[in-house]
């Protein structure tokens, strides 16, 4: 095979696999939840009075708005103030999801009414009994996912906080820049802190603590965080941090991790993106891009977005500003997965690219262009015989999360408390339906069924899984309480030690940077990450 039929391969491979991976660990459709008779709650929101829902020994509220909706004249505006309403505003089903294609959200999306939020809380929180708050910002490359899709109660109930779930504006609707909207490339990072001052504002009608938010995120998500760590304008707005699977330090020659981009790629990006849709030449092209549809929109934007520094929110890259200290010093909790890579590849493999000793070199040329780069990763990582798709997985899984986690841990530790964690469990409920060309082991997302019921759906988990579910939330939960993970009846977890998260074997490991060849990454010059 040539190498241009093989770079052009695994280019179609990859957006194939990008899409497989962010929408497979969520099922068709969300099952309902079960509600008690007599189950309406009434509370007053911000915005005047909601009812929700009551179940057994939780209250959900759903779709309740934090920002005027982006339609109109606020399409592509910083966030507004959601209008007033009188008598009492229904909340008990999930709003819209943002514009997206079909994925996580069956069906995709194209109403941009869609700036809502889902609060799950204990049946006896409440203004006089607040519990800690505990934020959700969704992962999906920023081009897909829904604050709906995950399911709170375990984490609610068994942790004794209060969840809050967010919508936020995606693709090109939330991060499209140009020199005539300001604001723009960070639309979606600007929602992110509206609902955060929502938070702030409203959360102790719902029986949250308003002074104790902790911001978490997953992929995306998870680098939605670090972007509102290094932002000025998120100062204030959370007490506390959880990074799960998306370093900070990622770079833009990757195409896995998430990562942010110099204003001026980003308006490259949104010029190429106004001449697709035929506003390039238009004597005012905000107003022209204001009257596409959102259905042509969306068939026109890249598959990956991403965030733009060098603007008012986020004047620097989250790596340089953690780097330098830049950044809003909270404790954070921060982890990757064992296996992160392991879902690319299987889906690039299953696409037809099959991973040899003979195809590998040119495989590895794809993504390490340079010269030089190639030839090192192939001696680092050697394909035999019959294990190509494990020795791809991990490339992608060491050079892109694991190693960028262990960098980004590392200059967060110089100045604030940090507790890393690795998810390893092996056998964790598979993401993707049918037979993987190899085992997945722990890929990317496969710790959220831990946390979450996907699509208010429960996965199916052995004994030893539930019970490490158990103890992940109250680690997590803990954390948001206390700036401290640490409890009875956990393993302990000492700072400065990476935890290894396995059914009945959680314990600190000191072996995670030998183990993703860190040191090598570190010497081929790629994301800043130690050796332990």
């Amino acid at each position: 095979m040539t190498t241009h039929r093989v770079l052009t391969n695994l280019a179609r491979a990859l957006a194939c696999a990008l899409t497989a991976v962010l929408a497979a660990a969520w099922p068709a459709a969300p099952a309902p939840r079960a509600e008690s008779a007599g189950s309406a709650v009434t509370v007053p929101g911000p915005g005047g009075l909601v009812r929700g829902v009551g179940h057994d020994g939780y209250r959900t509220f759903e779709g309740v708005p934090y920002a005027a909706p982006p339609v109109g004249r606020l399409r592509w505006a910083p966030p507004h103030r959601p209008a007033s309403w009188s008598g009492v505003r229904d909340a008990g089903r999930p709003a819209s999801a943002c514009p997206q294609q079909a994925g996580e959200v069956p069906g995709g999306s194209t109403d941009e009414d869609c700036l809502y939020l889902n609060v799950t809380a204990p049946d006896d929180a409440s203004p006089a009994h607040p519990r800690p708050v505990i934020v959700w910002l969704h992962g999906g490359g920023f081009t897909t996912g829904a604050g709906s899709s995950y399911d709170a109660h375990r984490m609610a109930t068994r942790g004794d906080v209060v969840v809050v779930t967010v919508n936020y504006r995606l693709g090109a609707l939330g991060f499209l820049a140009h020199g005539a909207l300001p604001g723009s490339g960070t639309f979606g990072l600007a929602d992110q802190q509206a609902a955060l001052r929502w938070v702030r504002a409203g959360i102790g009608a719902f029986g949250g603590d308003a002074r104790d938010v902790t911001l978490a995120g997953e992929s995306a998500g998870g680098y939605g965080v670090c972007a509102q760590l290094a932002s000025p304008a998120a100062a204030g707005l959370f007490d506390r941090a959880i990074i799960e699977s998306g370093p900070c330090t990622g770079r833009p020659d990757r195409p896995f991790a998430p990562f942010a981009v110099p204003l001026a790629t980003a308006r490259a990006a949104g010029a190429d993106l106004a001449a697709k849709v035929g506003c390039g030449s238009a004597h005012d092209v905000p107003a022209c891009l204001r009257r596409v549809p959102v259905a042509r929109l969306l068939a026109a934007q890249d598959t990956g977005q991403q965030p733009a520094y060098g603007t008012p929110l986020l004047p620097l890259d989250p790596a340089a500003a953690i780097s330098a200290g830049r950044f809003h010093h909270v404790p954070v909790l921060l982890g990757a997965n064992h296996d992160e890579g392991n879902g690319w590849a299987a889906g690039i493999i299953a696409a037809g690219n099959p991973v040899t000793p003979a195809t590998w070199p040119d495989v590895v040329a794809a993504f390490f262009p340079a010269p030089g780069q190639a030839r090192a990763v192939v001696q680092e990582y050697p394909v035999h015989a019959d294990d190509g798709g494990p020795v791809f997985g991990a490339v992608v899984g060491d050079a892109d999360f694991a190693c960028p986690t262990a960098g980004t841990g590392r200059l967060l530790a110089a100045r604030v408390p940090v507790w890393r964690y690795e998810f390893a469990d092996e056998h964790a409920p598979p993401l993707t339906p049918g037979t993987p060309p190899f085992p997945l082991g722990a890929p990317h997302a496969s710790e959220l069924p831990y946390l979450f019921d996907l699509g208010g759906r429960p996965r199916a988990l052995t004994a030893a899984q539930h019970r490490l579910a158990d103890t992940m939330i109250g680690y997590w939960t803990r954390f948001a309480r206390t700036g401290d993970p640490n409890g009875p009846a956990a393993p302990r977890w000492p700072r400065g030690a990476v935890l290894s998260l396995v059914p009945d074997r959680t314990a600190p490991t000191g072996t995670t940077g030998t183990r993703h060849h860190c040191a090598f990454w570190d010497a081929l010059g790629r994301p800043s990450g130690a050796a332990q």
